[in-house]
């Protein structure tokens, strides 16, 4: 049973069946957010989704990247913050290859992002980088 489903831009309709989310800057003990830091931020995200998911496609919607209007500048240049919440969220769909017999295979894709509230994306409120995905090309079939 899905968690939530969302239309993608493209009319396709997929289904969130596990979300993990996680504060974006909890592990830093010092320091400001950065270019670096985020940087490393989301190399780790993208690292936790690959092992969690070896056998399927992981890929990263890019998030935003803000800098104060007033921003501070230390050793690692200016301050850059990523939205608060970093969100691994596993999807899944009708199979890709017309081929492929929707009873016996689906698409599937785990997806990494960033969004502003720890609640769970939905038909209303997905971050545009969610209903964009380009799921057929990123997406992979698997047999069930």
């Amino acid at each position: 049973m899905a968690l939530t489903r969302i239309t993608l831009t493209s009319g396709r309709t997929i289904a969130l069946s596990e979300l993990r989310l996680s504060s974006t800057y909890s592990g830093m003990l010092e320091g400001y957010p950065c270019r670096i830091v985020n940087d490393m931020e989301i190399k780790g995200q993208l690292a936790q989704a690959e092992q969690t998911s070896p056998t399927g496609p992981v890929h990263l919607v890019d998030p935003p990247r803000a800098q104060p209007d007033d921003p501070y500048t230390g050793a690692f240049g200016p301050m850059e913050t990523l939205p608060p919440v970093a969100c691994v969220g596993a999807f899944h769909s009708t199979p890709i290859t017309p081929d492929h017999d929707p009873a016996l295979y689906r698409s599937k894709l785990t997806v990494v992002w960033f969004q502003e509230s720890p609640n769970a994306p939905s038909e209303e409120d997905a971050e545009a980088g969610l209903r964009g995905l380009a799921w057929e090309e990123l997406a992979r079939d698997y047999e069930l």
